[in-house]
């Protein structure tokens, strides 16, 4: 997850600030039946189906541990592979967290292109709808996943 990596452009952005962090994930393989396929994870929501409630209880302690008090993560299941299909799926996830009316002030902050990766282009394009629909400015962010860092030890 880009915001778990050694000096990540998402971390650096949202620092100091008031954010809430949508974090689409691949629940399993693709059905055929894709009703209920997708359910957002709010901190009060509690799903007791939820088989993949250990890896989000473990991607929130280590969001905990960084220097974010103003970030808020909400995490979204989809059916793997990710691609246009969630499309829809991501952009109700979105509008629940942007609200009828955002305040000034409020941002799509999404990350940069990468028309190689199906998983980021599905992203990207909810974003840019969002955006669109609301007329919310996009900020972009890296993703670091070739780059090499040092290490700090």
């Amino acid at each position: 997850m880009e915001i778990l990596r050694p000096g990540s452009d998402l971390a650096r952005i949202l620092k100091d600030t008031v954010a809430d962090l949508l974090v689409a994930c691949e629940d399993g393989p693709a059905a055929q039946d894709t009703s209920g396929a997708s359910y957002l994870d709010y901190p009060d929501y509690e799903d007791d189906e939820d088989a993949d409630l250990h890896e989000s209880d473990e991607v929130r302690a280590a969001v905990a541990q960084l220097d974010l008090p103003g970030l808020r993560l909400h995490r979204l299941g989809l059916r793997a592979p990710l691609g246009p299909e969630c499309e829809a799926d991501l952009l109700a996830a979105m509008s629940e967290l942007v609200g009828f009316d955002p305040e000034p002030g409020v941002y799509c902050l999404a990350p940069l292109p990468a028309p190689t990766d199906p998983n980021r282009t599905a992203v990207v394009r909810a974003a840019q709808r969002i955006a669109q629909i609301y007329g919310l400015p996009v900020l972009r962010y890296r993703c670091l996943e070739f780059s090499v860092v040092a290490d700090s030890a």
